[in-house]
């Protein structure tokens, strides 16, 4: 069981929330629109914690280095705007978890690389996030992950200092940034993870299998 911990802060796509469905279908359209066979949802979901770079690398197999990846994204981007609360969900469990946060005593929020044009109308949105303490964006600071400033941003936010609080993520660098900001990290592996991930390469200090597997790392009243 982690000590001294009184804020909870977590990644939010494929941490809390099950985005793949519309990243996917942002990415999709894009191709259906040019004549060509939709992929499965199966094909997208592995890159979804990567945004618009994972779901262009899937749909057309190019990377920022392409000629054409700027208008793609922004066409993307686009797409996933329309239609960014229509799949969404939240992971079994994380309901409960939230519930189980505040009867700890714990306050929480979320602190992800998604540009608030997206994570703000988006966590808006959905109920779940109506007791987070705070939402950093990708764009909120001059920085995002795994660089820490956003994570101390959240801490500065909740008025918290940063070894006082827990980060979660289902990425590597959310793990790099919550060690470089002080925090406890926790990696959430039943989140994306990208096509290849060796969970336990990461450093965190500890690992979950589902939402609710967290209560157990953190102090009861």
């Amino acid at each position: 069981m982690f000590a001294d911990v009184q804020a909870v802060l977590f990644d939010l796509d494929g941490t809390l929330i099950d985005s793949a469905p519309d990243l996917g279908a942002a990415a999709d359209k894009m191709r259906t629109d040019r004549g060509m066979p939709s992929l499965s949802l199966h094909t997208y979901r592995p890159m979804a914690g990567a945004g618009a770079r994972g779901m262009i690398g899937v749909a057309f197999g190019h990377g920022p280095d392409h000629p054409d990846y700027e208008a793609l994204k922004n066409e993307f981007l686009g797409n996933y705007e329309a239609c960014m609360t229509e799949r969404t969900r939240a992971f079994d469990g994380v309901v409960e978890l939230v519930d189980a946060l505040g009867r700890f005593g714990l306050v929480w929020g979320v602190v992800t690389n998604k540009m608030e044009r997206f994570a703000l109308p988006l966590t808006r949105h959905m109920p779940v996030f109506a007791s987070a303490g705070t939402v950093v964006g990708g764009d909120t600071t001059a920085h995002a992950k795994p660089h820490p400033a956003p994570l101390l941003e959240a801490a500065r936010r909740l008025d918290l200092l940063p070894r006082h609080c827990v980060y979660v993520g289902d990425d590597e660098r959310d793990i790099v940034a919550g060690r470089a900001a002080g925090m406890v990290t926790v990696a959430a592996r039943y989140g994306y993870l990208g096509l290849k991930s060796d969970t336990l390469s990461w450093g965190a200090h500890a690992h979950i299998d589902t939402p609710l597997e967290l209560l157990k790392w953190l102090p009861r009243p």
